[in-house]
């Protein structure tokens, strides 16, 4: 049986994520396995069309089809999102076609499952037939009963791909049937009391919805303009994790990252714009995201307020929204809102309301209280970077430490007291009933007296 391996590392062959599919072949020797490094190729798949046709091909002849890749910002690292559309640009879905295929990923489980669902988005928009996913800490492979789930995982895939087995689609097609918009003239600018507004976008192009969305919000609130399209960017994250020591990225200055990340840092309310290309948007907004990663694993826009405008069906992909919602909340921000294109005749006033309501929540500093989404993925930054990865970011030890965030419950031992004691005292009968029928009522306690003292 053929199989070949869509490598999503920038760094090649030394991938980590690599490593556990070289274990499944040396498990499974009856099989061949081509590996094709397509993220670490980029460039060359861009620019040599004869590559890309011999990428093309080796899809075309293989039995099975394994998307390999490390986690890149809830996501799959710019190059292979740069891949995956070029297979649409260059109209090679039909290579992909009725290929069984799985996905292998590894990462520290934060937000795996995004990354997940956007690949196994994309293999059910190709027609592919998805098997499986293999998600792995990223050193799972050290581990006997973990390496036996992953031989399990490659049994059922090659099980599956010899039985011919019908597969399940989990994601629909989207419906693109959004019209054009036309922007009403703006009859009074929102004042911002005092608030600086950035946008932030990778096109203002005026032919398309996004270039009209942009300037229309331009103009309406005054806002300053950043086009990630027109700086300099050298090249995409290269996971060197260099900067996890001081925050220094390998680039340095060589090109406009950290400038304009310090840039945007310097609004108060901060406006993304960028229209949805397959699940996600742009590769270049992906670039532009991998390469904060020189902040590493630390919020980079508390207590600043956060809007998007977005030209796509977002109402059809919940797993952008939530992707947009998590970024927001690590990021120590506040969501103000999603303004998509889909409202098309109430967009212009709806945009005027976002606005100001930008304005409002700046101007008093609400951050909403953050979801599972954010405090859940930052207890995961929080013990990892305390374990295994406190060496490799120093970085972001030091700003942990500095913050507070090691708030490990064991730490509380004022709480531990009283557990100890009332757990001692449950042991007592008539003590434990007493308890059991009071303690509905004394959940409410505190909460009483805030109200009565307010």
């Amino acid at each position: 049986m053929k199989i070949v391996v869509l490598n999503g590392s920038p760094k090649g062959d030394d991938s980590v994520t690599l490593h556990y599919i070289k274990y499944i072949e040396k498990k499974f020797p009856q099989h061949v396995f081509t590996y094709l490094n397509v993220a670490h190729s980029i460039k060359k798949l861009e620019n040599d069309l004869a590559f890309f046709g011999n990428v093309m091909e080796s899809v075309k002849s293989s039995d099975g089809v394994i998307w390999a890749f490390p986690l890149y910002v809830c996501l799959v690292h710019s190059n292979y999102k740069r891949f995956i559309e070029l297979i649409w640009e260059r109209g090679a879905q039909d290579v992909f076609r009725d290929k069984y295929t799985a996905s292998v990923a590894t990462s520290i489980h934060f937000f795996d499952h995004t990354a997940l669902s956007y690949i196994h988005s994309i293999c059910d928009d190709l027609g592919m037939r998805y098997i499986d996913f293999f998600s792995a800490h990223m050193n799972d492979l050290t581990k006997e009963t973990e390496r036996s789930s992953l031989i399990f995982f490659a049994e059922n895939f090659f099980e599956s791909i010899n039985k011919k087995i019908k597969t399940l689609r989990t994601y629909m097609p989207i419906e693109y049937n959004i019209g054009e918009y036309i922007p009403t003239e703006i009859k009074a600018t929102v004042e911002n009391k005092g608030q600086k507004i950035v946008i932030v976008t990778d096109s203002v192009d005026q032919t398309k919805n996004i270039g009209r969305m942009v300037e229309r919000f331009r103009k309406l609130t005054q806002a300053e303009l950043i086009n990630i399209s027109a700086i300099d960017i050298k090249g995409g994250c290269t996971g060197c994790i260099k900067c996890g020591f001081d925050n220094q990225c390998m680039y340095g200055k060589s090109d406009d990252i950290q400038m304009i990340y310090e840039k945007i840092r310097g609004f108060d309310i901060i406006v993304f714009a960028g229209a949805i290309k397959d699940r996600y948007l742009s590769a270049r907004w992906k670039m532009f995201i991998d390469r904060s990663f020189f902040r590493t694993h630390q919020p980079l826009y508390t207590g600043k307020q956060i809007g998007y405008l977005i030209s796509g069906h977002l109402s059809q992909n919940h797993n952008l929204r939530e992707i947009l919602q998590t970024t927001t909340e690590m990021d120590g921000a506040n969501l103000v809102g999603i303004l998509t294109d889909e409202y098309e005749n109430e967009i212009n006033e709806m945009m005027e309301d976002f606005a100001q309501n930008l304005v409002q929540f700046s101007v008093r500093h609400y951050i909403r209280p953050h979801t599972f989404l954010g405090i859940g993925g930052m207890k995961i930054f929080r013990d990892d970077i305390w374990g295994p990865l406190r060496f490799v970011f120093q970085g972001d030890h030091r700003y942990y430490k500095k913050h507070r965030f090691y708030d490990f419950p064991q730490k509380k031992y004022g709480m531990r007291m009283v557990n100890a004691i009332l757990m001692t005292l449950t042991k007592i009968p008539p003590v434990k009933k007493t308890i059991r029928q009071n303690i509905k009522s004394s959940m409410t306690i505190p909460h009483k007296n805030v109200l009565k003292n307010k």
